[in-house]
């Protein structure tokens, strides 16, 4: 019996073999069977057959894990990486860097389908629409967060590991982001070091050193350009964004979306969905720094009132200053389950919420049902979570009556998708 034939029979981490690419799955895998085995393989593409190296075996071995290290037939569309240090083994920053733009869209348009169909149980395509912004899916992240390995240099982490890949630059990081020149120095003593370009030309670096040895902060930032601020480990240091003429405050560290073109494309859209009317009462869950708060209390104007519910105090400190001159933002730092469940409020116009990848769930949403509003919009970056959602207001006698997903993490999988909820009416 030959090395490959074992392999064949029961594969284990580092064992060859090849296979014909399924479907993608979310995750950035394509599907592949193997002895009616289920494999998910990065670094491939829908109808390749590929030389796969085994990276993982899953739990009581229902499925493995790989990577495509050799592509015997390609498909049309795939590119060479634009990257140096994507591929087998290289950062895991990237899934699809060896995927056209255009290509990506059209796996993530398949994702948000399939999670539709088998978590949410309805049957429809969605156009994954590009956000102005970025180059191509390059130069568009205006935030990232750099490790540093033992020797001191700045890098990203391999796929699903604490290995750092050193880099001498990141593709997907804006200019701006770039010019701090974090990767082409050294951080003795450091674990890792966060760098913020803001839509207003600021950029803040936050180093975070290794405990409990002593950092020469002097030694260790020589160099750093004067421009950028050093707002400490926490990164509570205020820095400014502007969305659609509007002023924001943002912690450093606080939650902010890192396409430029993100911020305001969603605050229109969220708007345009919503449709508010002067004099509106509006519930904003997990509200950030508040980019949707303030931007419809604009439009509901002083007759009407914006409810922003935010667990992070540094966001919540950040939108009452932003908001500090809107009397009709109202900023309450609590947990979105929490606040609905005191009943602070009994009913509402309106609610948008933003639930981080795990989604909303059944108490969230069974609480904002109870508050009769004409209509939700819930932005999601989980499809699969926003999936289940989807069918859970199903039975709570909501209808999805739109959907619409955003590219705003080129050459990731992930995807933002915006949901728009009505009652049922029989």
């Amino acid at each position: 019996m030959t090395a490959q034939h074992d392999a064949a029979a029961s594969p284990v981490v580092g064992d060859r073999f090849e296979v014909e690419i399924g479907a993608v799955a979310h995750g950035g895998h394509c599907v592949a069977r193997h002895n009616g085995q289920v494999i998910f393989v990065r670094h491939t593409l829908p109808g390749e057959r590929v030389v796969v190296e085994v990276t993982s075996v899953g739990s009581g071995r229902r499925f493995l894990l790989a990577d495509a290290v050799e592509v015997l037939t390609a498909s049309p569309d795939r590119r060479e990486p634009p990257c140096p240090y994507s591929g087998p083994g290289g950062c895991g920053g990237c899934d699809w860097q060896h995927v056209t733009p255009q290509a990506q869209r059209h796996m993530k348009s398949q994702v948000i389908a399939e999670a539709m169909l088998r978590q949410g149980g309805r049957d429809l395509e969605v156009d994954v629409e590009v956000v102005s912004g970025d180059q191509e899916g390059l130069g568009w992240r205006t935030r990232v967060t750099y490790s540093v390995n033992a020797e001191g240099n700045a890098g990203l982490l391999r796929h699903h590991s604490h290995d750092v890949v050193p880099i001498e630059r990141c593709l997907l990081v804006t200019d701006a982001v770039d010019a701090v020149d974090v990767t082409r120095r050294r951080w003795p003593k450091t674990r890792s070091i966060a760098v913020v370009s803001t839509s207003m030309g600021e950029s803040a670096v936050t180093v975070e050193p290794l405990p409990p040895a002593p950092v020469d902060r002097a030694r260790l930032l020589d160099g750093i350009p004067e421009s950028v601020a050093v707002v400490g480990v926490r990164g509570t240091g205020r820095l400014h964004e502007s969305v659609a003429g509007t002023e924001y405050t943002v912690a450093a560290g606080s939650f902010w979306q890192v396409h430029p073109g993100a911020p305001e494309l969603l605050t229109r859209a969220v708007i345009e969905t919503l449709e508010p009317r002067p004099g509106d009462h509006v519930v904003d869950l997990y509200a950030g720094v508040g980019l949707f708060a303030v931007a419809l209390a604009d439009v509901v104007g002083v007759g009407g009132r914006v409810e922003a519910v935010e667990s992070d105090p540094a966001a919540c400190a950040a939108a009452r200053r932003t908001s500090h001159a809107r009397p009709n933002v109202l900023i309450h730092q609590d947990k979105a389950d929490h606040w609905l469940a005191a009943r602070s409020i009994r009913r509402c116009d309106l609610v948008v919420l933003d639930p981080p990848e795990s989604g909303a769930g059944p108490k969230v949403l069974e609480r904002i049902v109870r508050l009769s509003p004409r209509r939700i919009a819930y932005v999601s970056c989980g499809p699969a979570s926003l999936g289940r959602d989807v069918r859970l207001m199903s039975k709570l006698g909501w209808t999805l009556t739109s959907l619409r997903a955003f590219d705003m993490f080129p050459t990731t999988h992930h995807v933002e998708c915006l949901a728009t909820f009505d009652p049922h009416h029989d």
